[in-house]
């Protein structure tokens, strides 16, 4: 009877055992079902009691099956892609987000200090185990603007000792990204910086970190941050003040007084539609000449001179690769399509450490970067030229293709024009296009290429046909090593090249071609050493070739024997390092070295001549004789970089600015302005490289409540061995062509004064410089000397500039614009004399440069229309109606000077002579 007894309580006991084994398992199937009912679900089948907020739980979806499978199992399942963490307690299940939660205190959890006795005391009245939910207190140290603390990951046992946290900084206003903003862990020795697409990265230990933003121009902004796990944040960074509505000049808020950069100007071509320009089109290159410093030799001129430097002297960067020449049709228009270009810095003081081979300035045009989301794009119609982009992604949110177009229909204005046979039988035209792919691999790779091509073609009422062409290609590679180190890997080449087709008289009918290459690498590194310390440093190297010229006989009667000179080759290298060094609030220096070398390479044949005497056939004392890539003649030396910054209050600063640079590279010219039938000459054995100084010192002022920046800066400029030209110097196809060509000195100087309103109903700029430059050509033979070495006025030597910008904005859909330039006349020699010699009439000139052309001013007015604002249309369109030169104006661009009967006429003549009006259609999509 026991025994039976014994084994009916064993079978139940056994029961038992099993039916709560089977109770602690559960089947259960979600197809995506909201986290929450799942939880719930899991509450009901399992007898337990679930603890959460449901906050925790929104936006998350469950796909799982499970068939007889524990509740832990299931729950490590459910949560093993959120931030939930769990603790199953008796009956209970405790969740909690991002935090884990401990049944028990960590050994370390009281300190030493701590009496062990009362420690144990208070363990003996506990009654029962008691689950302790365990958090890390954190002194939030949050702003009123940033008050809650952010937590990223998701917290476990086994936590790492860091993470990478990565994002993006736009602005707020704009949603553009911000470059260089500096990321800093308070309390920590922890540093990051943002490249040019706004993007950072940085390791911080795990746990709390609060992190401080630092942008010139810009509010700081704190960001406390939990940090358990890799993750991503993206910050919205807002300005100082507001930023500029309309006005063409656009800068980072505060630059004017708080960067370290003195004479650097950027153009941001959305901000230049309402300027009136002639012929209606929107040119970022035409309006950098309305500001001080930046001028050109006359009307309808290409080429810039900047402080008081040659058109050679200005490296000219789009997305990297060199322009060799920025103009269409002679310098009217500027050969990039303003709707597919970016933006536009100019440096005409403190030259960055990373740019070289040119003495007075840099203009680093910028591509936009393709819309990533959408197909977008822009275009106009005017008068003479039609232009498009368009944008539109490749893969979405991770690539992007940009292409542009322009061309000009002046042939067929030209051709519809009556009773003008000359002019129909003329032609002008000119077409560019612009390539660009971007891809973003991911944070911290990204590569992005641009292709670009122009060409003209034009022969008005002449035997000539003149065509002209850019060709150029870049590939840059952005790389993000991790929160302090990034860099940047680019390859670009550049192609400008020309010629001339003459069939005047069919035996002397030819072709004449003329090119230069150069290809170049460039390795740009960016350290961020502490919040005191930002380090640039890095290398490229260019390979020039040049073909001097060569001439073909064009049909079978011509006269013309086939010639062409030697290639030129040389080689270009540089290596730099610059650090951006916050002495204190108040002091900010920006010093730097670059080395540059350049060696002229064979084959070649070089002549070298004796001391002393004028370069001629008779004293050539050797013809030196160079191999395949043989050095024919080194040149280089140091280039120092340094600015210095000096803040008085919030709102005022001075700046002082101290660099010198080599160029190894000449543009041969003998006319006034820089045609597109100008040659490149590389330094070689008997031609020296050109260098400079120049210091500039200025003071700088904001009003940031009435939206006012005022600029008052000054320069000095030396130049060395700048390239000048004998009387009547042959410079085509010319074997020795350093006979023609005389080296000298030159001196700059000026004065510049900008003030800016910002924005407002009124708006724009007035600026004004005075500013001179002189060249000296003196030489112990006399027959090298101008002006018996005395210096004289250089050709674009025009001392007082002013100009004025502005804009009136009467309503959302309509304003006025208004453009007024006066200029002092340019330098020309007069004849003032003749003479009988050899039974010949000889004319007798002044000393060189000695007189002026008359004064330069033009007054253009603009009304622009905008379409309605509605946000569902399916393209967004302007209207600018201008007139270019309204009080007609006949300003001369030339003066020269005929015999007439015997006796010597001045004649002038002039680009626009009349007011010239335009309407230009504007569209956006």
């Amino acid at each position: 009877m026991i025994r039976q007894l014994i084994l009916i309580c064993s079978l139940f006991v056994v029961q038992v055992v099993l039916s709560q084994t089977k109770n602690n398992v559960i089947s259960a199937s979600f197809n995506n079902k909201p986290l929450k009912e799942v939880v719930l679900e899991l509450e009901r089948e399992s007898s337990h009691v679930f603890f959460f907020k449901d906050e925790w739980l929104k936006d998350i979806i469950i796909k799982e099956t499970f068939t007889e499978k524990p509740l832990n199992y299931i729950l490590d399942r459910v949560f093993r892609e959120t931030s939930i963490n769990y603790i199953i307690y008796n009956s209970k299940v405790i969740l909690s987000n991002n935090n884990v939660v401990y049944n028990s205190l960590p050994k370390d959890f009281f300190p030493e200090e701590l009496d062990t006795l009362q420690i144990n005391k208070e363990k003996e009245n506990e009654n029962e185990t008691k689950t302790v939910v365990f958090y890390e207190q954190f002194s939030s140290q949050s702003t009123k603007d940033n008050p809650e603390i952010i937590t990223i990951g998701k917290q476990n046992s086994n936590s790492k000792s860091y993470y990478t946290l990565t994002g993006k900084v736009n602005n707020l206003r704009t949603n553009e990204p911000l470059q260089n903003l500096v990321i800093s862990v308070q309390n920590k020795s922890i540093n990051a910086v943002t490249d040019e697409k706004g993007i950072y990265s940085i390791k911080l230990p795990v746990g709390y970190n609060s992190l401080e933003t630092r942008l010139l121009g810009h509010k700081p902004e704190i960001r406390n941050i939990i940090i358990y796990g890799d993750g991503s944040l993206n910050f919205l960074v807002s300005e100082d003040t507001e930023e500029l509505s309309e006005v063409l000049i656009v800068s980072k808020r505060n630059d004017n007084v708080k960067s370290v950069i003195s004479g650097v100007t950027r153009i941001d071509v959305a901000d230049i539609k309402t300027i009136p320009l002639v012929l209606g089109e929107r040119d970022i290159l035409k309006v950098a000449v309305t500001l001080p410093g930046i001028k050109t030799a006359g009307e309808g001129s290409s080429g810039f001179n900047v402080r008081g430097g040659r058109t050679d002297q200005n490296l000219i960067l789009l997305d990297d690769a060199v322009i060799y020449n920025s103009a269409h049709f002679l310098g009217f228009f500027t050969a990039l399509n303003p709707f597919t270009t970016g933006s536009l810095d100019i440096y005409k003081a403190s030259i960055p450490v990373q740019y070289g081979g040119r003495l007075s300035s840099v203009f680093d045009i910028k591509t936009k970067d393709g819309n990533m989301e959408k197909l977008s794009g822009e275009g106009s119609i005017g008068p003479v030229t039609a232009n498009l982009a368009v944008e539109t992604p490749v893969i979405k949110n991770k690539s992007s293709l940009t292409t542009g177009f322009r061309a000009t229909y002046s042939d067929w204005v030209l051709k519809t024009i009556k009773d003008e046979e000359s002019l129909k039988n003329s032609q002008a035209s000119f077409f560019d296009g612009v390539l660009k792919y971007t891809h973003k691999f991911n944070d911290k790779n990204r590569i992005q290429s641009t292709i670009y091509y122009s060409k003209d073609k034009f022969s008005i009422s002449s035997d000539s046909v003149f065509n002209y062409s850019n060709l150029l290609g870049s590939i840059k590679w952005d790389h993000t090593f991790n929160g302090k180190n990034r860099g940047s890997v680019i390859v670009s080449s550049s192609q400008y090249k020309y010629d001339i087709d003459y069939e005047g008289d069919r035996n002397l009918n030819f072709d004449f071609g003329y090119n230069i290459n150069e290809t170049q690498l460039k390795l740009n590194m960016k350290y961020l050493y502490n919040k005191k310390h930002k380090f640039d440093y890095g290398f490229n190297s260019k390979l020039y070739k040049v073909n001097p010229g060569n001439i073909k006989p064009k049909g079978e009667n011509s006269d013309i024997e086939a010639f062409s000179l030697d290639e030129e080759r040389g080689i270009e290298s540089a290596i730099y390092i610059s650090d951006l060094y916050e002495i204190s609030n108040k002091f900010l220096l920006d010093i730097g070295l670059r080395y540059s070398f350049y060696s002229a390479l064979g084959p070649s044949q070089q002549n070298a001549y004796i001391n002393g005497v004028p370069k001629e056939q008779s004293t050539i004392k050797e013809v030196k004789t160079y191999g395949n890539n043989e050095f024919i003649k080194t040149y280089g030396g140091p280039e120092a970089r340094v600015s210095i910054r000096y803040l008085l209050t919030s709102e005022l600063s001075l700046k002082a600015s101290y660099n010198n640079l080599y160029q190894y590279i000449h543009l041969l010219s003998n006319n006034t302005t820089e045609s597109p039938t100008d040659a490149w000459k590389l330094s070689d054995l008997n031609i020296k490289p050109q260098r400079s100084e120049q210091f500039s010192l200025g003071i700088y002022k904001d009003f940031n409540t009435a939206n006012i920046e005022i600029s008052l800066e000054g320069y000095y400029k030396k130049m060395k061995d700048i390239l000048d030209y004998k009387i009547g110097a042959d410079l085509i196809l010319n074997e020795d062509l350093e006979r023609e060509l005389l080296q000298g000195e030159g001196k700059a100087y000026g004065i510049e004064f900008l003030i800016k309103k910002k924005n407002g109903k009124l708006n724009g700029w007035l600026s004004y410089s005075y500013s001179r430059s002189f060249t000296r050509l003196a030489n112990t033979i006399t027959e090298e000397q101008v002006n018996d070495g005395d210096y004289f006025p250089a050709n674009y030597d025009k001392p007082h500039d002013f100009t004025v910008i502005a804009n009136y904005k009467l309503t959302h859909r309509y304003s006025f614009s208004a453009n007024f330039t006066y200029q002092t006349g340019r330098p020309i020699t007069y004849p003032i004399g003749k003479y009988i010699f050899a039974n010949e009439e000889q004319v007798v000139y002044s000393d060189r440069n000695k007189y002026r052309i008359p004064d330069y001013y033009r007054l253009d007015l603009g009304i622009n229309i905008e379409g309605n604002h509605k946000i569902k249309k399916l393209a967004h369109s302007f209207w600018n109606i201008s007139v270019y030169n309204v009080l007609g104006r006949n300003n001369p661009y030339s003066i020269f000077f005929e015999n007439e009967n015997g006796k010597i006429q001045a004649y002038k003549t002039s680009i626009f002579g009349t007011p010239i009006p335009t309407i230009t259609y504007n569209f956006k999509f």
